[in-house]
């Protein structure tokens, strides 16, 4: 079984095979996690961005889904870009969440990768409430591990102690 890890720090630093980038649908960048790693990837990620705009994904990511390139500058190898969903107190957009989890792992594990860091995807700008955010990224991971061979090693880097305590407990709450 994969082991799930929880730590505060800088996904762009992070030594892993893949890197997840909480992507908006253009692929071109954006504020946050994606700014940050488009910053600190260097202009090899925007150029395989564009790449892919100009061929199967024209119109955008949807939400949901997810596409790699590569890393660029960052010490990981590739970066599964994905699209979280906005928050909406109106509609339960939790499955597109989890799939966001779902769709990554597959592509990385596609990609032959061993080791894969999550930021706390839609926790940002898109307003989704970390409490709630954390029960469905973990349970969608642990979920997807069952039946992805390959990954030994998923860590969730997060922004701040914050949201590592909530992580923490949420994962507490999964292990019973």
């Amino acid at each position: 079984m994969a082991q799930i890890e929880l730590v505060v720090g800088d996904i762009t630093a992070q030594d892993v095979d893949v890197v997840v980038n909480a992507a908006n649908s253009s692929l071109l960048g954006g504020g946050g996690v994606d700014g940050a790693i488009h910053r600190k990837g260097g202009p090899e990620i925007l150029a395989d961005c564009r790449k892919l705009r100009a061929g199967h994904y024209g119109r955008g990511l949807k939400t949901g889904q997810a596409v790699a390139t590569t890393a660029g500058r960052l010490p990981a190898n590739w970066v599964v870009h994905t699209v979280g969903p906005v928050w909406s107190a109106e509609e339960d957009r939790s499955a597109l969440l989890a799939d966001c989890h779902r769709t990554s792992l597959r592509v990385a594990a596609d990609l032959g990768a061993r080791t894969v860091a999550f930021p706390a995807i839609s926790t940002g700008i898109y307003r989704w409430p970390v409490e709630s955010a954390a029960k469905i990224a973990l349970a969608a991971v642990a979920e997807t591990l069952d039946g992805t061979p390959g990954i030994t090693s998923v860590r969730f880097v997060l922004f701040d102690k914050r949201a590592h305590d909530v992580f923490a407990e949420a994962a507490s709450l999964l292990d019973r």
